[in-house]
């Protein structure tokens, strides 16, 4: 069976986690985490890679024993030494992970001190308030593990949508190969480009259904097949992911795709306004009477119901319907749109690339500009650069200005934000910057209040900028922090600052609801990728997607223009 990226990533993840309880050298701890980072972001497979004779040790950070792992993991499926460590190691463990706050060492704390034993200890002792007495947890952390409790249950299984693309992708290649097939389309949330996604609705047009249907149920990942018929089949994936398949005819293609691509709040809007103008709209078709008027294409879908076409992104119920009817859809934001990338990272803190690398990997996406937004020295962790380090990185970028041809690199740093709203270097260095990208990364379990005064705080900077992955949040992982987004767009708007949308597919941070607020506000919004290497500036596309779905269009990103004019919207009024 094939094995995904995502699969050798999430074991090399569980292999950090448990080696950390059992307090491993920590290097080797990192290379197994950074090693998983680089597979799940790399944009070939490495079971093709490996199909095709290539040497994985040219992968940075990927010496010759991970690449005997890698190897393992695709021809088995498996990774011996993290069997041989999780035998070592309570199950209950690896569910603990799961829970928002809890690392490694405070998941062994528990462990060892509570007799935690599953997820119904630990809600249990949060609780009746036994985890609050523990050394370094306290209160406000026994609040977030018990929220996360609830959360883990209640998020059940939604993947993440790089996750949801990987498996789509393979599935979209394997019907594609069955004979008859004309056309196959990944519908549902997955087509909404939500950030994260449930299952999986695939349509399929073919010349006949029950070979498009056997195919399907004889994918090599098929774990159960639930349901099968003529034209449609439900089954689940070994990942747990369950799919749906329809087979439809060319001439109802457009309806059936546009009732599964929903939701179903819009879906009944629509259905509404046909109604009223003497059309019964289904996945079927769109009929007068018993007769099929329509339906080939979602355009006519749309106009029998007296719309324009409308974007899937917005198919929410979240006004494009009157926005439709009066003419006032926007004209959402593509791809092509973007002129450069404004948050990109280095080998001098965290990133595995040199300025050389993004340098030339911006100007092959025909950017204009790229932005060089290495961690300050509190983030400790990344190896964040002090005042010292800083000057000599701005004079190699100007250096590397001067015989740059197409592209311009651009001077900046990811400025953390101290807990009293201070900035982590001085003024001094800071004008010496084309701008910042101002990030919160510790201190996330504050008060709104406090959490909000110290962004404001932050932002009365003159040198401030660009406020980074503005909630914190990573998606089925940490929940944002309280922050009121409305005080903070309304400062923005005041001073002249910018709200990063962070494309990378773990945070996608703003939220789609976020970006529409910071439109509603005025606020320019970056669209950025926190590149820690070239390969991840393709995660731009997340963020347009997300952007599309806050109904953003080009005039409101700023790195939509070119460089001069950028270089004004970077400047504070």
């Amino acid at each position: 069976m094939p094995v995904h990226n995502s699969d050798i990533a999430a074991l090399f993840d569980q292999l950090a986690d448990l080696l950390d309880i059992e307090d491993a050298n920590p290097f080797r701890v990192r290379a197994y985490r950074n090693a998983a980072r680089l597979i799940r972001e790399h944009p070939q497979s490495m079971a093709e890679l490996i199909a095709t004779g290539a040497d994985l040790t040219e992968l940075p950070g990927i010496g010759k024993d991970l690449a005997a792992k890698i190897a393992q993991i695709v021809a088995t499926g498996q990774l011996p030494l993290l069997e041989e460590v999780a035998t070592r190691t309570p199950r209950v463990l690896s569910e603990l992970l799961g829970i928002q706050g809890l690392g490694p060492k405070r998941v062994k704390t528990l462990y060892r001190t509570l007799d935690i034993r599953s997820l119904e200890d630990l809600r249990r002792a949060a609780a009746a308030g036994r985890i609050r007495q523990l050394p370094g947890f306290g209160v406000k952390t026994e609040q977030a593990i018990l929220a996360g409790v609830g959360q883990l249950a209640a998020r059940g299984h939604r993947v993440k949508l790089r996750d949801a693309e990987a498996v789509a992708a393979a599935l979209v290649g394997h019907l594609a190969r069955c004979a008859g097939v004309k056309q196959v389309t990944v519908a549902g949330s997955f087509r909404r480009r939500r950030e994260t996604v449930g299952d999986l609705d695939i349509l399929v047009t073919a010349t006949r259904g029950a070979p498009v249907i056997e195919h399907f149920t004889r994918y090599d990942e098929v774990a159960e097949v639930l349901a099968a018929g003529g034209t449609r089949s439900t089954v689940r994936l070994r990942s747990g992911l369950q799919v749906d398949i329809r087979v439809v005819p060319e001439n109802a293609y457009g309806a059936a795709l546009h009732y599964f691509t929903g939701s179903k709040a819009h879906n009944i809007a629509v259905r509404t306004l046909g109604a009223k103008r003497g059309y019964k709209i289904n996945e079927y078709g769109v009929f007068r009477g018993d007769k099929r008027v329509a339906g080939r294409t979602e355009s006519e879908v749309f106009a029998s119901a007296g719309l324009p076409f409308i974007a899937p992104e917005l198919r929410e119920d979240r006004g494009e319907i009157e926005a439709a009817r009066a003419g006032r859809l926007p004209k959402l934001i593509e791809l092509e749109d973007i002129r450069g990338d404004l948050h990109c990272h280095t080998v001098a803190s965290d990133g595995s690339d040199r300025l050389e690398d993004l340098a030339a990997a911006a100007k092959k996406r025909g950017y204009e500009y790229i932005a060089i937004n290495d961690h300050t020295k509190h983030v400790t962790i990344a190896h964040g650069l002090d005042e010292k380090r800083l000057r000599e990185q701005l004079a190699e970028i100007d250096e590397l200005n001067t015989r740059l041809r197409g592209v311009t690199l651009l001077k900046s740093a990811e400025v953390d934000i101290l807990e009293d709203g201070s900035l982590d270097l001085p003024d001094r260095i800071l004008k010496e910057l084309d701008f910042t990208v101002c990030a919160v990364h510790y201190q996330l379990g504050l008060s709104e209040r406090r959490q909000t005064q110290r962004v404001l705080r932050a932002m009365e900077n003159r040198y401030f900028t660009v406020l980074a992955h503005p909630t914190g949040r990573l998606i089925n992982e940490r929940s944002a922090y309280a922050i009121d987004l409305d005080k903070i767009m309304a400062a923005a708007k005041q001073r002249g600052c910018i709200l990063e949308l962070n494309a990378h597919p773990d945070r996608l941070d703003l939220s789609d609801e976020a970006c529409r607020r910071a439109k509603d506000h005025g606020v320019h919004v970056a669209i950025s990728t926190d590149a820690h290497s070239s390969r991840d500036l393709d995660f731009m596309r997340f963020g347009i997607d997300q952007a599309r779905r806050g109904w953003l269009s080009a005039g409101d990103v700023v790195n939509t223009r070119g460089l001069a004019e950028l270089r004004t919207l970077l400047k504070r009024r």
